[in-house]
């Protein structure tokens, strides 16, 4: 005979009745976080100063502290040793240089002589053999300074250079119609004194010869590599009044009168009853033949 099994309850649990509200009951059951127990925690063990507590940590502090001195004084030590040494080495290679520059400029000095010597030499040997040859010779070369009758031509940049309209003679050279005088400007006006009969020019104190160079390096105008600085001063030797009036009715002269009517350069001309040239600064040696002395030899 089978055993009845007792009947099951059908009754609904008992529930909390604070079920429904379990978020709430969890922030009010678990107020600290979990990191700030475990911060305070910490903190307890190191003290609000985060400095260890226990013997042990004292001491491996200590051990650190003492290490850091140690590694900063033997650091300070070896800088303050070898600083003498450093400023002995730094102070002799100084007084290197200051030797190398003073052998240098007296190295230069011995040159600059030399070369004077040279010259001079020369001048003098063409002086004493080359006979009337020789006097043209010295003058077209501008181996000594020479004085006579001549003029003086004043050249300068306009007083206002900036761009001007129009065409002129300088428009399709490449360059800016303005009142700055160029160095092909120049280049004309030292071709017209030569045209005209100038036996020997200048530009500002620098005597020309047949081999000057009038060169543009950006704004500035060369005369053998030498920098000019307006305004440009010509001096030329010759018949002042015929030399003066030859000038101003060639092409060259032509050309300077269009760049002051024109562009506003300001130029000036005038008869001079003696101007001084001075000598070349350099003069280089390319051929040469011997003279014969009268006596059926050379020398």
């Amino acid at each position: 005979m089978s055993q009845q099994q007792p009947p099951r309850s059908t009754a609904p649990r008992a529930s909390r009745p604070d079920a429904s509200m379990s978020l709430l009951t969890n922030v009010m059951e678990h107020s600290l976080d979990d990191g700030y127990a475990e911060a305070v925690a910490r903190r307890g063990e190191t003290g609000r100063s985060h400095m260890p507590r226990t013997l042990r940590a004292k001491l491996g502090l200590a051990v650190g502290l003492v290490l850091a001195a140690l590694v900063v004084t033997v650091g300070a030590a070896q800088a303050q040793i070898s600083a003498p040494s450093i400023a002995k080495e730094k102070q002799e290679l100084i007084e290197r240089i200051e030797a190398g520059g003073r052998r240098a400029d007296e190295l230069q000095q011995d040159v600059d002589e030399l070369r004077s010597s040279v010259e001079r030499k020369q001048r003098q040997a063409l002086e004493k053999h080359g006979g009337e040859r020789g006097k043209t010779t010295v003058l077209l070369s501008g181996a000594t300074p020479v004085e006579g009758p001549g003029l003086k031509l004043v050249v300068d940049d306009a007083a206002d250079t900036e761009s001007q309209d129009g065409d002129g003679p300088r428009k399709t050279d490449g360059f800016s119609d303005t009142g700055r005088i160029r160095d092909r400007d120049l280049q004309r006006v030292v071709n017209g004194l030569w045209a005209a009969g100038a036996e020997a020019i200048s530009i500002n104190d620098q005597r020309l010869t047949s081999r000057s160079a009038i060169r543009a390096a950006g704004d500035a105008i060369l005369v053998d590599n030498k920098p000019l600085v307006p305004p440009y001063t010509l001096l030329a030797i010759g018949p002042g009044k015929q030399l003066s009036r030859t000038f101003q009715d060639s092409v060259d002269g032509q050309y300077l009168y269009v760049l002051h009517k024109d562009y506003g350069a300001r130029t000036s001309i005038s008869v001079q009853d003696e101007v001084r040239l001075p000598a070349a600064p350099s003069l280089i040696l390319r051929t040469a033949k011997p003279v014969r002395t009268g006596k059926g030899s050379t020398s």
